[in-house]
């Protein structure tokens, strides 16, 4: 029995060393074993009884000699952690386009690519597109399905993340279901994740959004829909369904003219209240009545000729100075200002960031916001656009990947990934 503990004991404590060195090693680009050493406080022996394994196991490799260093006697020899071991995928799947990006296990993005998706595709058509832009983003980077150790997707709805069963994605019902992660598991082969777009896109703006590390934020995803990502105390709140932060389901507007014909559905598509308010569907036709109140007709002819993509071209002549699309913006910042508003009473976040397609709009929607702000007595979040924009899922969803890799392969005892797997 003795001999079993001590058995246990040296190898958590192999574990450990070995988790230590690859994280430490993920930092640099290579380091000398000693430095490697006093970087872990570790001794040197048992750092390089652990890179042995490691390098058996294929993470890290010996390179070239430090020639650099200032210390007499022979060159100490570099290790380097080898990212290229194998590689990770972030996925995006929304009704406007598919986005899928793979990076290697340092996080360097070796190939992206996005599709674009016509109206009302079918779940079916659109898995396969998936599939199929998974497939060609691999094949451009020469990386085989079999090379990918970790795959996570954002989706648009209410998801349970411990199954990957879509619960709810009125945008895409086709997609309800375990449709996604099964098809997914088939074709690669590995670990898939799936969850909520907006909750991977919060992730994705706290790691590589302009270096927001804030421990109190709201990332609210604009675009067709409206969600939102909280983060608390530094962790991402789910609530007790995952679904914390639906910010399209909030209803404060009673009051508010109908603006729509009467017998209409007044939430069509299962949108939400506040994004029937202030989605893409609802700024679409304010530009159009905007440019038929102003006698701009050439821009009322773009939004016809602009079809399924109305709302794309309404963006872009935001960022033309068209005075009708500029009014537009005003009137859904005024709306928008007071889901804020409420976010601002029960949360008191330090800051509020805006992604998604709406994102693209930038300053002109900020000051408007901010502008619909400046009478309410409480101080009110800092505010910022995304940098990622309609890119953040992805790159969250690589982060998770990275997240999962972290650990549930690189804190295991060298030589027992297979035997977990």
């Amino acid at each position: 029995m003795r001999d079993q503990l001590v058995a246990a004991g040296t190898r958590f404590m192999r574990e450990v060393n070995a988790a230590a060195i690859l994280r430490q090693l993920r930092t640099e680009p290579s380091m000398s074993v000693s430095a490697l050493a006093k970087a872990v406080g570790l001794s040197r022996q048992a750092v390089s009884r652990s890179l042995n394994a490691l390098v058996d196991e294929g993470l890290v490799e010996f390179g070239s000699l430090d020639r650099n260093s200032a210390r007499a006697g022979r060159p100490a020899q570099l290790v380097r952690f080898r990212a290229e071991a194998g590689y990770v995928l972030g996925l995006s799947v929304s009704p406007q386009d598919l986005r899928v990006a793979v990076s290697d296990l340092a996080g360097t993005i070796a190939a992206s690519k996005v599709v674009q998706l016509g109206a009302g595709v079918s779940g079916e058509v659109a898995v396969k597109a998936l599939l199929d832009t998974v497939a060609r983003t691999l094949a451009s980077t020469d990386v085989a399905a079999g090379d990918v150790w970790f795959a996570s997707v954002g989706a648009s709805g209410i998801v349970d993340p411990a199954t990957g069963v879509i619960r709810l994605i009125p945008s895409m019902p086709g997609l309800t279901g375990d449709i996604l992660v099964r098809r997914l598991k088939d074709a690669l082969g590995c670990p898939v994740y799936v969850d909520n777009d907006v909750k991977l896109a919060t992730q994705g703006e706290r790691w590589r959004g302009s270096e927001r590390r804030e421990d109190s934020l709201v990332m609210v995803h604009w675009g067709e829909r409206v969600g939102a990502g909280i983060v608390l105390n530094g962790e991402l709140h789910r609530g007790a369904s995952n679904d914390a932060g639906d910010l399209g389901f909030l209803d404060l507007f009673a009051d508010e003219p109908a603006a729509r014909p009467a017998g209409e559905a007044r939430h069509p598509h299962g949108l939400g209240p506040f994004e029937g308010w202030v989605g893409g569907a609802e700024i679409v036709r304010l530009a159009t009545e905007a440019a038929e109140h102003a006698g701009d007709d050439a821009f009322r002819d773009r939004l016809d000729a602009a079809g399924d993509r109305a709302f794309d071209a309404v963006l872009d002549a935001v960022s033309d100075g068209t005075p009708a699309a500029l009014e537009t913006v005003d009137t859904v910042a005024r709306r928008f200002a007071k889901g804020v508003a409420a976010i601002r009473v029960i949360l008191d976040p330090r800051l509020v960031v805006i992604g998604g397609p709406m994102a693209r709009c930038g300053e002109a929607l900020l000051a408007a916001v901010r502008r619909h702000l400046s009478d309410h007595e409480l101080d009110q979040p800092a505010l910022a656009v995304s940098t990622l924009r309609e890119d953040a899922v992805v790159h969250g969803a690589l982060h998770h990947s990275l997240d999962e890799i972290e650990r549930t392969k690189f804190g295991l005892v060298p030589g027992a990934r297979q035997e977990a797997r």
